[in-house]
């Protein structure tokens, strides 16, 4: 054995003991969400743990130890002079708010459904068997929705679609669109919104997605979209003047036959844009905490999804764009180029 520096190994010790106060303090952020406690301090302003009690309906005896616990976290303010919890703008915004961009409450969602079927996670590491996206929890369905679709509020229309070289004016005027891997429908259904004079369809292999999808649809009204059960390799249709995939292509088993489909079910002019988690296009870029946390899924489910269908080339959730483009280049498309970008996602223009 080499000598213990044991400095290094307080250090480590030290961060592992503040990694597992963010796990926890994950858990108690989803246990107040569930229980709507942040959307009621947020509208109660600055309360003691009994008045917060006499608002909600809960045990004053679990809150005090749950505001303790989140306010050491610095996700609730805590004022000892009056023994008053708070929210200030910016933790509301993260921990409630629904559909603002920074809320974190999907992210947060998605982690504590890992932790929920841990044993099968292990189980299919140990494996090194897939696991299909439709084993997983309910709760990472909706976490996962739930996270990415403020971001695509935020950018979609204003800025990812503008991007592309002349993709909005086709979609303003009317023009055929699908949606592939679409999965709860919140980026079809943004598009269809916003561009009602389009026809769009979104397609995914997971059922019950689709008809949560579906669900939604039919409750804003839109005549202009329909969904369908079907992979990304065969979903019927051609003549699309626009086709998108939104974090989805590194979680598919065959992600060069699913662009090489998407191709041929495009107008020669057509366009394809791929939004793909951020990452460098080597491990050693992606060696910061976004990385970490993509990783991290990946392991436990982009990767399994991959490697339970046909090919199951498992690329994997940081890709990069360099093997990215090595994959479109492969299924046919000549032109990849970075059209924008978010802290968190990359905005690939595809063409023939």
């Amino acid at each position: 054995m080499s000598e213990v520096d044991m400095h290094q190994l307080e250090t480590l010790a030290g961060k592992v003991i503040g990694d597992v106060a963010g796990a926890l303090s994950l858990y108690m952020a989803y246990i107040g969400d569930q229980a709507g406690l942040f959307d009621a301090m947020d509208a109660a302003g600055p309360c003691t743990a009994e008045r917060l009690a006499e608002k909600t309906g809960l045990n004053p005896k679990y809150l005090h130890e749950w505001l303790g616990s989140v306010s050491a976290a610095g996700y609730v303010t805590f004022d000892p002079a009056s023994e008053t919890f708070s929210l200030s703008e910016e933790q509301a915004l993260v921990f409630g708010r629904e559909g603002q961009p920074a809320c974190m409450q999907g992210f947060i969602m998605a982690v504590v459904s890992q932790y929920e079927e841990n044993d099968k996670a292990v189980d299919i590491f140990k494996s090194g068997k897939g696991r299909p996206w439709g084993d997983h929890s309910q709760c990472l369905f909706c976490g996962t929705d739930r996270f990415f679709r403020p971001g695509y509020m935020a950018n979609l229309v204003d800025n990812w679609i503008p991007a592309l070289a002349g993709v909005e004016d086709k979609l303003k005027s009317g023009a055929k669109v699908v949606d592939v891997g679409c999965g709860q429908g919140s980026s079809t259904i943004l598009m269809a919104e916003a561009y009602p004079q389009s026809n769009f369809v979104g397609i995914d292999y997971h059922a019950p997605s689709i008809e949560e999808a579906r669900r939604k649809a039919h409750a804003v009204g839109l005549e202009n979209v329909e969904f369908a059960v079907a992979t990304a390799q065969d979903y019927p249709g051609d003549g699309f003047d626009f086709a998108c995939i939104f974090d989805a292509l590194h979680d598919m088993g065959d992600p060069v036959g699913a662009a090489r489909h998407v191709r041929e079910s495009l107008k020669d002019d057509g366009t394809f844009m791929l939004v793909e988690p951020m990452a460098g296009d080597s491990m050693a870029e992606n060696m910061n905490p976004l990385g970490q946390i993509f990783y991290a899924f990946s392991t436990t489910v982009c990767t399994p999804n991959s490697l339970s269908q046909d090919v199951g080339l498992g690329l994997g959730a940081q890709a990069g764009q360099e093997r990215l483009t090595e994959v479109l280049q492969e299924a046919g498309f000549s032109s990849v180029e970075r059209a924008a970008e978010t802290p968190t996602n990359m905005v690939l223009e595809v063409t023939a």
